[in-house]
């Protein structure tokens, strides 16, 4: 098939030269980078032939940030307590502590942060002064000036959603700052220059470009969506400033991309058009309240797009809706694919939860609804986003899907043509395989894994639907599937439970 594609562009290449030496149309096509379409760019008037200049004005406003924590650690048991050795434990490892009683022990994390008020507010990512984990407590925040001058600043208040906060500092001077900029007029091949104190190593500064824009980085959440750069960004630079050539502070350095700790070139800053409301809201001593309308998602797959015969990258299909929850309420439910919020579209790059925790608490979403093949409105009213903490624990822990930790034998999967082989779900089974009683399915008895189930699926899963219609019996799956080819598609989408985890969309290739 490439050989013939490849031979058939010959042609027409071939056919588009001739016709352009007989009748040298006025709009044929011509290369991006026709010789002399591109025109060399220079740099704009009053752009720095270096950035030496520029760092000297932003560089002040720079600031490291540490804290003082008090972790508390278990200790073991002395394994030779009521012996004469009993008092060497406490010299190998069980110092401070006495017959595996916890001990208390000092830490400390390092970040960047920058002023952006003469009277000393100081924005920083939460990471950086949050505790390091549930066992520590944070004593004190400092802020070091570029002049080495040290102040213990006041947590004024942090949004972990966002991974920002906003500390106080009281100095005797006003003090240098910076202002906020646009971040949405940034563009990719744009220069940044990022100001941090990456490893300890105060006032660092490295420049690159924007690498990209409005970028997912598969965290989940509302505010999954930043600036990517390769100006180097390394474990310290968190909470420091982006800045663009005008000295605008475009965004905040927040993650990184590596597998050994250090720089590959690949970092995340905040966008600054998603932090300024957020920090002014802080400022004010209000809490940060996004819009929620319960559901869980899923992100239409090319295998799921293809499934429900949809484009590939337009929405993201609803798993779950959480009963009583607003989404339910107003009438949306598991199968439906949303492609619209209030008229923005739904993209890879645009997901349905940043849009909707934009539209604020008690205020309607217009969402833009796929059902059974046809478009349909949907109008929610939001309700506040609960804490990250909170959703994580109803998302639960269980293994996820794709996971193949059952392997099974080869059969032939029933007569249902996609490779797996089920039962009705009785209240036993239910309990046998950890799913809720009030889960209604057939149960995989084996899979075939020659088969694509047989890579996607396990013994124990619960099929709920397939193409949105319930299965409660194995001729229901079969039925399912045999309408799905009757009508000459090559896919089937499989609503499934795993254990205790939220239902599923999987789609699966017919045999």
């Amino acid at each position: 098939m490439r050989y013939a594609y490849a031979l058939t562009g010959a042609l027409l290449l071939g056919g588009t030269a001739a016709s352009l030496a007989l009748q040298n149309p006025a709009t044929a096509q011509s290369a991006q980078n026709e010789p002399g379409s591109i025109q060399a760019t220079a740099p704009r008037v009053g752009a720095p032939m270096s950035f030496a200049d520029m760092v000297a004005k932003l560089q002040p406003a720079v600031v490291n940030i540490s804290t003082d924590q008090r972790v508390t650690v278990a200790q073991p048991a002395n394994p030779f307590a009521g012996t004469p050795f009993a008092e060497l434990f406490g010299q190998f490892g069980g110092r401070g502590g006495q017959n595996g009683a916890p001990v208390t022990r000092e830490a400390q994390s390092l970040g960047s942060g920058f002023i952006i008020s003469p009277d000393g507010y100081v924005v920083t990512n939460n990471h950086v002064v949050a505790p390091g984990n549930s066992r520590a407590t944070v004593e004190a925040i400092r802020v070091t000036l570029p002049d080495r001058k040290e102040y213990v600043a006041k947590l004024v208040g942090r949004d972990a959603a966002s991974d920002l906060a906003l500390l106080k500092i009281d100095a005797p001077t006003q003090l240098p700052y910076v202002r906020f900029g646009d971040s949405a007029r940034a563009r990719v091949g744009d220069w940044v220059v990022a100001i941090g104190n990456p490893f300890g190593l105060g006032g660092t500064v490295t420049a690159g470009i924007v690498s990209a824009v409005h970028r997912v980085t598969g965290q989940g959440g509302a505010n999954d969506r930043f600036i990517q750069t390769d100006a180097s960004i390394n474990q310290g630079n968190s909470g420091g400033p982006m800045f663009n050539l005008n000295g605008e502070v475009i965004g905040i350095n927040s993650q990184i991309f590596s597998q050994s700790g250090g720089n590959i070139g690949i970092g995340f800053a905040i966008p600054a058009e998603d932090a300024k409301p957020i920090i002014d809201t802080l400022m004010k001593g209000k809490p940060v309240q996004r819009g929620y309308i319960g559901v869980s998602i899923q992100r239409l797959t090319d295998d799921i797009a293809a499934a429900l015969n949809l484009p590939k990258n337009s929405g993201e299909i609803i798993a779950r809706a959480e009963p009583g929850g607003p989404a339910a309420k107003a009438g949306l439910r598991a199968g439906d694919v949303v492609t619209r919020v209030n008229g923005t579209q739904v993209t890879p790059d645009t997901t349905l939860s940043y849009l909707v925790a934009n539209v604020p608490p008690g205020q309607q979403a217009r969402l833009d609804v796929i059902r059974d093949g046809r478009p349909t409105t949907v109008t929610v009213t939001t309700t506040v986003r609960p804490a990250e903490e909170q959703l994580a624990q109803q998302l639960g822990e269980d293994d996820s899907f794709g996971e193949d930790s059952e392997t099974t034998t080869p059969t032939p999967g029933g007569a249902n043509g996609i490779g797996v082989t089920v039962q009705p779900l009785t209240p036993a089974i239910a309990r046998q395989v950890g799913v809720d009683s009030t889960v209604q399915g057939v149960v995989v008895s084996a899979v075939d894994a020659s088969s694509d189930a047989g890579q996607k699926l396990r013994r124990g899963d619960v099929i709920v639907s397939v193409n949105s219609a319930p299965t409660r019996t194995a001729a229901d799956v079969a039925r399912a599937v045999q309408a799905a080819k009757a009508a000459g598609r090559p896919q089937v989408l499989l609503s499934v439970v795993r254990g205790r985890n939220p239902p599923a969309f999987i789609a699966v290739r017919v045999k």
